[in-house]
């Protein structure tokens, strides 16, 4: 079966999932959680053969060691993806709801009601466990799926998806087709040109990956293209909170895209501080680039070389500024508009910073690796958007429904409401029907 078809009968499976009850969703996902503690070793083995791939390839320089990081599937990394699967489950279904009600006149009513987007295309690098996070949250949401994961990690997308898909046929009434998983590029260039099936391409990756897709397809694409996450440390910010945040943000998870890449260091905060939060990165592994401002209170491999750079690696750049405004001003230029946080204890300059930073997610006192649809309590995501339509920030389950309008009348007509006598409207707001 070719993509043209796969795409076909997918598209076919969302005209029934967008009327699934929510019972049949969630045996659905039951059984999913189900079926990958099952067969565990199977997929963890799998998951072997792409790591010993991926280190020969890293050997070779042909692969960054971020990207083998993300690859890994340890089976504590697979239990907490079967766990947010399980805890969708309780989640409240997000289609059907009733967004808005309005009375247009006596016997008419106009509700406008989430629904699922329909089909899905999603174009993902390296993490396989995107494909059952996904995959749950098309369940959930009435949507239907078409995969496409990057070569590294071929035997791991192949087992997570057999597995899933298995586990949805034995729940009845759910489609077949619904779920479907396509490897080469050749396929996802066919994919991005059948905009007469899909309704939305999500592409998880880098630059090069989301320019490519942008480039390349006529469908709505969703997605942000890096991560170039900033801290500002104001001069009210306290030391140790100072120092627990900057190195969460940093070394926690330094390949994620809500890593922190940019430290702005107001230069009124005391030198003493600044030598120690730097002194404290420098103790837990970060690579340091600035001028030589910053050399002269820590150990710096060089100058920053493009204020746009997530490094994906304990490397970060640092910056002195002057205040507030400077880091805003900073950030709105060379950030991604994702994620970006101020450390302070004052609350007004608190809301100046998140008020005029244009971004996605936007901090206070926190680290950046929060900006996560699970941390979020969307159940998972995704990704994450950055752009300002329809859905920004991690995008959970609210992200993939769109909604749809339904009129309910008695026999109504358009020429009653024109020409001189016609009837006026009431356009009352009213209670919900569904």
């Amino acid at each position: 079966m070719n993509v043209s078809e796969k795409a076909a009968r997918a598209k076919e499976a969302s005209y029934i999932l967008a009327a699934l009850a929510p019972e049949t969703k969630d045996r659905a996902l039951n059984a999913m959680a189900c079926a990958m503690r099952v067969h565990a070793d199977e997929i963890l083995a799998a998951n072997q053969l792409d790591l010993q791939e991926a280190k020969r390839a890293v050997e070779e320089g042909k692969m960054k060691t971020a990207l083998y990081e993300r690859l890994k599937l340890t089976r504590e990394k697979l239990e907490t993806v079967i766990k947010g699967v399980e805890e969708l489950v309780e989640l409240p279904d997000p289609v059907g709801r009733v967004l808005a009600a309005t009375e247009l006149d006596e016997g008419m009513s106009l509700y406008k009601i989430s629904c699922p987007i329909g089909l899905i295309g999603v174009i993902f690098e390296a993490r396989p466990d995107v494909v059952p996070q996904i995959a749950a949250l098309a369940v959930k949401s009435g949507n239907a799926v078409m995969l496409k994961g990057g070569r590294e990690a071929l035997h791991t997308n192949d087992a997570l998806a057999k597995t899933i898909q298995n586990a949805l046929a034995s729940v009845p009434g759910y489609p077949a087709d619904a779920l479907q998983l396509i490897h080469t590029r050749e396929e996802s260039a066919q994919m991005l040109a059948l905009d007469q099936y899909f309704d939305l391409i999500i592409p998880r990756g880098g630059n090069a990956l989301i320019a490519y897709v942008k480039a390349n397809t006529k469908i709505p694409v969703l997605g942000h293209a890096d991560g170039v996450c900033h801290i500002y440390v104001a001069p009210s910010a306290e030391l140790e909170t100072a120092c627990r945040i900057c190195v969460d943000a940093k070394t926690q998870y330094p390949s994620a895209c809500n890593t922190v890449e940019t430290l702005l260091l107001d230069e009124r905060w005391p030198e003493t501080y600044q030598r120690e939060l730097l002194s404290t990165l420098v103790k837990n592994g970060v690579t340091l680039y600035a001028d030589q401002s910053i050399a002269a209170l820590a150990p710096v491999a060089g100058p920053v070389e493009d204020w746009h750079t997530e490094y994906g690696e304990k490397k970060i750049s640092v910056k002195r500024v002057k205040n507030v405004l400077e880091a805003v001003e900073h950030i709105n230029r060379y950030g991604s508009h994702h994620t970006d946080c101020i450390l302070t204890q004052e609350h007004d300059e608190a809301q100046i910073f998140m008020d005029l930073v244009d971004s996605a997610g936007v901090y206070h006192n926190a680290s950046t690796r929060f900006a996560d649809g699970y941390r979020y309590g969307f159940g998972a995501e995704v990704g994450i958007s950055t752009g300002k339509t329809h859905a920004r920030g991690p995008v959970g389950l609210e992200g993939l429904t769109i909604y749809k309008y339904k009129l309910y009348g008695n026999g109504q007509i358009v020429a009653d409401y024109v020409g001189a006598s016609a009837k006026p409207f009431t356009h009352k707001k009213i209670g919900s029907k569904e």
